[in-house]
């Protein structure tokens, strides 16, 4: 990373106090949540694998749904019937998406740079 993406990044990373909700409950994650990793066995049964657990805002899992063609509708009004979806979520869905853009940025390279360049171009104060 060079030039104004570096400076960019440097400048969400200080203000992600000031982007990132307060007081937001924590939950436990799966933290790999994209549909490659969501399987149905023979009945029909859906199963998650490969789960990368951690603990956090229920939306920063949510925001990964929607990157590398996101779920089906069912999927997203069965998550809406078991949890609210909170009126900050669009504000931050980019921001929380920054960090896996920025995982495959490092590992398949710049393929993912226009995607990460529009979050940063979002939420920097740097332009």
């Amino acid at each position: 990373m060079k030039g104004i993406r570096e400076s960019q990044l440097w400048d969400v990373i200080v203000r992600c106090e000031e982007l990132l909700p307060k007081n937001v409950t924590a939950s436990h994650l799966h933290g790999d949540l994209w549909s490659g990793n969501w399987l149905y066995n023979n009945e029909g049964v859906p199963y998650l694998v490969d789960p990368s657990f951690l603990y956090g805002d229920r939306h920063f899992e949510l925001a990964f749904t929607y990157l590398f063609g996101g779920f089906s509708e069912a999927f997203y009004q069965g998550y809406k019937n078991v949890g609210t979806i909170e009126d900050y979520f669009d504000d931050v869905k980019p921001l929380y998406q920054l960090y896996y853009l920025l995982v495959h940025l490092n590992i398949f390279g710049e393929m993912y740079g226009s995607s990460v360049d529009s979050v940063l171009n979002h939420y920097s104060k740097i332009k």
